[in-house]
């Protein structure tokens, strides 16, 4: 009987891993994970509201915790990452884990505060994860950064769809601690498979180079910003998107699950949620395709102008037929924008400080995102709904014509990069 070789296993399996279709099979499927249990959250959030009596600002809160935690660890995060590329895999793999002992603390949350804490966790793990991710991708798909990238966002996009679906039909016979519970366990099972996918995910060419310190990479990524001025448009652009879609998803869950003229049970919430996402699911890699050919302005000027309008039109239409119809045109953009601003910023920068780039944009996004869902909040205590829509509206709009402004150079030709350009 043959004796298989070890080293040629090990070989072949990390030919494999390599390959560019198990790199973004493999990150999007991670990604969806992500997106699946985060969004199922604003599902639960009724149930939640009612288990600790909260308020619109305490709700606004929950998103704010979020996105100032995100905010924290991106920026280091974005530096660090670039400084360990050789552990990009151990860096995924942590995430993974990480989360899952966030909604393991957010399930057995007995108050308030300690629901804040899970989603801390959650929301560190979640911004860490992205760095790398998207980082490894816009290096391997330098010619197709920005249809890699949607299909990354496809794979969150994805997670959205059949997340709340599910959950709002495990409600049905679970409570919202039960969900919970499960959902804290499935990321702490594939820890081990997330480091054996991606171990050597960062170990590439000239990466196996002494890294940087610390205060160099810090002045790489400074450097850059300096070199290219519209980054910090794009920059403002991504905080701004950021400010209107944080403020936006909760509370078009609480408007769909506590409105009693819509008369919605959690089954029903769940499935509109995955109607809003699941036109993303198609429309994302179409956009971002479109984007990679036809330049990123002609698809998110479009885009934020829609994204405007639909929200405004909630407000009138926002039950019935006209609901279902704007919430089917609001998944073509509200999902599809991210990956087509990333890939704006990463068609400006190198390899080496694409991860710091990213940490930087990130940072910004959720500083300015961090305050959005309070005043959403305090509009919703204080005017109602209505009002809540029309804010998010109105951030749209800035956003718009912030982009108008800015400058975006034109994607790299696949030619460029087969010759070394960037």
């Amino acid at each position: 009987m043959a004796e298989t070789n070890p080293q040629i296993t090990d070989r072949e399996s990390r030919r494999i891993r390599d390959t560019a279709p198990f790199v973004l099979t493999g990150l999007s499927a991670g990604h969806g994970i992500f997106h699946w249990f985060s969004q199922s959250f604003f599902v639960m959030l009724p149930e939640v509201v009612a288990t600790f009596g909260l308020n619109g600002l305490q709700v606004g809160a929950i998103s704010a915790t979020r996105e100032v935690v995100s905010g924290i660890i991106a920026l280091p995060g974005g530096v660090v990452t670039d400084m360990v590329r050789r552990h990009w895999g151990l860096v995924l793999a942590g995430c993974m884990g990480l989360f899952g002992v966030g909604w393991l603390i957010m399930g057995i949350s007995p108050v308030y505060p300690v629901l804040l804490v899970g989603m801390a966790a959650v929301a560190a793990a979640a911004a860490m994860w992205h760095l790398p991710a998207a980082a490894a991708l816009s290096q391997r798909f330098a010619d197709r950064r920005g249809s890699a990238l949607s299909i990354h966002g496809v794979g969150g996009n994805i997670g959205d769809v059949l997340g709340p679906a599910l959950t709002g039909v495990l409600l049905l016979t679970l409570s919202w601690r039960g969900v919970v519970s499960i959902y804290a366990v499935v990321p702490m099972l594939l820890v081990f498979i997330v480091f054996w996918a991606f171990r050597d995910i960062g170990r590439t060419g000239s990466i196996d180079t002494a890294p940087p310190q610390f205060r160099e990479q810090m002045s790489n990524t400074r450097q850059s910003f300096k070199d290219h001025p519209r980054l910090w448009g794009i920059m403002a652009v991504a905080g701004l998107r950021g400010m209107a879609n944080v403020a936006f998803l909760p509370f078009l869950a609480l408007y769909l699950g506590l409105d009693e003229e819509l008369d919605l049970g959690n089954a029903a919430l769940g499935l509109h949620i995955a109607l809003l996402v699941g036109v993303g699911v198609v429309a994302a890699p179409v956009v971002g395709y479109i984007s990679d050919r036809a330049g990123r302005k002609l698809v998110l000027i479009p885009g934020m102008l829609a994204l405007c309008a639909l929200t405004a039109l909630l407000v009138p239409f926002g039950e019935g037929a006209g609901l279902i119809i704007i919430l089917a045109l609001l998944g073509v953009f509200f999902f599809s924008d991210q990956p087509i601003l990333t890939a704006a910023a990463l068609d400006v920068v190198g390899d080496k400080v694409a991860a710091s780039t990213l940490g930087v944009f990130s940072f910004s996004r959720f500083v300015l995102a961090a305050a959005s869902p309070l005043i959403a909040g305090e509009l919703f205590d204080e005017v109602g709904i209505e009002s809540t829509f029309f804010f998010v509206a109105s951030i749209y709009l800035l956003a718009t014509v912030v982009l108008i402004a800015v400058p975006l150079s034109t994607p790299p030709d696949r030619s460029d990069v087969d010759s070394g350009g960037n």
